[in-house]
């Protein structure tokens, strides 16, 4: 999953919120370094990772789009299941789109301090955007996406990606709503049993 799925699954803890925010700039067992709400957040992210890039509709979604991204196939399709999150965003959530991002942005500023520098850098880059929101509109995925093909290490070709986006657009929504509720009881389930970090 992309950020913004992540920050929903956090639902309102706001340690939990921000592990999961700077996740993937923290390597290894450096997720000790953090206090422990903070930590359980990093560990979080990164089962939900793995449920995600093992589930066979996320795969199913994965294997439309390998003939022409290769490996970015998941990395397009992480993007595109945020983008159908924050067009149906009132399917999901009391909260408007905008009040969430909002809310987000502030509890993210107030402890920016102890973000590694990657992670400071995409939260400026947030703010300046106002991102989560223009995810939930084409023009916003391809500016994303646009943005990600610049940065690749190899040619992703992940700028024209929204051409399968609007192509399949009932396909991959009908995936990412088959999809998300198991997410979120996968979330909620580990939440339950964890027991803290050795």
């Amino acid at each position: 999953m992309n950020f913004l799925a992540h920050l929903y699954l956090s639902r309102e803890d706001d340690q939990l919120m921000i592990g999961n925010f700077i996740a993937d700039s923290v390597k290894g067992g450096s997720f000790k370094d953090y206090e422990p709400g903070i930590a359980k957040g990093i560990v979080l992210h990164r089962a939900i990772d793995e449920f995600t890039d093992n589930h066979p509709v996320f795969l199913e979604s994965v294997r439309r789009l390998r003939p022409r991204y290769r490996k970015y196939s998941g990395v397009i399709i992480d993007i595109f299941y945020d983008h159908f999150l924050a067009r149906d965003w009132r399917d999901h959530s009391p909260e408007s789109l905008h009040d969430f991002t909002g809310r987000v942005h502030e509890l993210l500023v107030s402890k920016r301090e102890v973000m590694p520098v990657r992670s400071r850098q995409f939260l400026q880059y947030m703010i300046a955007n106002n991102i989560p929101l223009p995810y939930a509109e084409v023009s916003g995925i391809h500016k994303v996406l646009t943005g990600m093909s610049h940065r690749a290490r190899f040619e992703s070709r992940m700028e024209h990606a929204v051409t399968e986006l609007v192509k399949y657009e009932a396909d991959f929504a009908r995936e990412f709503r088959e999809f998300f509720p198991e997410v979120i009881r996968f979330t909620e389930e580990w939440k339950r049993k964890f027991k803290g970090l050795s």
